[in-house]
């Protein structure tokens, strides 16, 4: 059998097997403990009507035993009967045990061939045979004397109890349940680059120690990223301005080797800086709008005039996107693409299910398998033809961290026929 996934009903299920268990173990040790004592208050009572009604017929006239008969049938509720040859007697059921406990004792007392009835003659009664000379008698306890049914009060209350056991269950497991199930969410959202706010330091010692240990651990990531990307951001601006100046200084050298050498290596900085900031910013704060991701996909790839690029656009409806992040998203994917793809380029847009697939195709030497999750890390490299070897090692890392903020994903997989898809998946 498949435990549930959740801890929640994991948790109450547990608890709740538990106390049926305990309540089914105490029941029993309950109707063990009383089986003596009701098994012989009940061959006291048979013991006690055998004794009075065998006196009672003994003490009577012969000629007034019917009348005695019908006395006792009328104001005890006991049927005295002659055994007779034919009787169709039913014998007493095995269960429950009382009643063979019951049926010892009575022999014990009255004598070994007492016997017990549960039918006789097509009548239902507890049936026990006594003898007087040669007669056997038969006398017919009505079995509301003997059996003792269990009180609708006793019922009532057991439910009750029944009732808040399984309550506390239920607070008992919401009580462990919960605040994992609040800290779980806080990782994801940590893991998808969000900054959640802080778990509440309340409840048992532990909770509130792990709590707190999250809550600073969370604090110093945004801490730390807000260093690293104002750092990022303050080298980039501050290369700016000598570059211009080697850019100024190459257009004026008059060696055009040089001055194309230069130009290039420029340009390429540049690149690089741009990179730098947009990881520092990653428009983080930018607000996601109700946005024709269609219409955006085709503004930026407008931009790419020179290459020869296939639209696959299917109609989507408007999505919640942070539509600056997400060109600069597309503009990384096919700025790889072109620069270390090649062959073929197609950009295709589509919807699955509730989630839209943003994907850039292309006929490069793609990536292998092994290291397709290390390049989406910030400045990792690699040196095969998919890797950013003169640049920073921050497209990829772009794009993934683009893609956890749209509460989606980013993957990177084989083309077939050769190449390599990028897919973002938006949430």
């Amino acid at each position: 059998m498949k435990m549930p996934g959740s801890l929640l009903v994991r948790a109450f299920l547990l608890i709740v097997v538990l106390i049926v268990l305990s309540l089914a173990a105490s029941v029993a040790l309950f109707r063990h403990i009383e089986q003596e004592p009701r098994s012989r208050q009940m061959a006291q009572l048979v013991v006690t009507v055998v004794n009075l009604t065998r006196a009672a017929i003994l003490s009577a006239a012969p000629e007034w035993r019917g009348a005695l008969l019908s006395e006792l049938a009328e104001s005890e509720g006991l049927s005295v009967q002659i055994g007779e040859f034919d009787d169709v007697i039913e014998p007493l059921p095995e269960h429950p045990p009382e009643l063979q406990l019951m049926t010892q004792k009575v022999r014990l007392l009255l004598g070994e061939d007492t016997r017990f009835a549960a039918r006789r003659n097509g009548i239902d009664a507890l049936w026990v045979s006594f003898e007087i000379g040669n007669e056997e008698f038969w006398v017919a306890l009505p079995r509301e004397r003997i059996e003792h049914p269990v009180s609708q009060v006793l019922l009532l209350w057991g439910g009750v109890v029944l009732l808040l056991a399984l309550a506390g269950a239920y607070f008992i497991a919401r009580q462990v349940a919960q605040p994992l199930k609040r800290l779980a969410q806080a990782a994801v959202s940590v893991g998808q680059g969000g900054n959640p706010q802080p778990l509440p330091e309340a409840g048992a010692r532990e909770v509130i120690a792990v709590s707190v240990a999250f809550n600073q651990m969370s604090a110093d990531l945004a801490a730390n990223e807000r260093e690293r990307a104002l750092v990022l951001a303050g080298i980039s601006h501050d290369l700016r301005t000598p570059l211009a100046r080697v850019r100024i200084a190459a257009e004026l050298s008059s060696d055009e080797f040089l001055r194309e050498g230069l130009s290039n290596d420029v340009k390429q900085m540049d690149e690089v800086i741009r990179q730098f900031l947009d990881y520092a910013r990653l428009d983080e704060n930018e607000t996601a709008v109700m946005t024709d991701v269609v219409r955006l996909v085709e503004e930026v790839v407008q931009r790419y005039t020179d290459r020869r690029i296939v639209l696959e656009l299917q109609p989507v409806p408007a999505f919640f996107v942070r539509p600056l992040l997400l060109k600069r998203t597309l503009v990384n994917l096919l700025d790889n693409a072109i620069k270390y793809g090649g062959g073929d380029i197609v950009v295709r847009l589509e919807q699955r299910g509730g989630r839209i697939e943003l994907s850039v195709m292309d006929r490069g030497e793609g990536i292998p398998l092994a290291q397709r999750e290390a390049v989406k890390r910030p400045f990792v490299r690699l040196n095969a033809a998919r890797s950013d070897v003169t640049g920073s090692g921050l497209g990829l890392a772009i794009v993934d961290r683009a893609a956890r903020l749209h509460r989606g994903e980013f993957h990177l997989e084989e083309r077939e026929g050769g190449g390599l898809i990028a897919r973002v998946v938006l949430g």
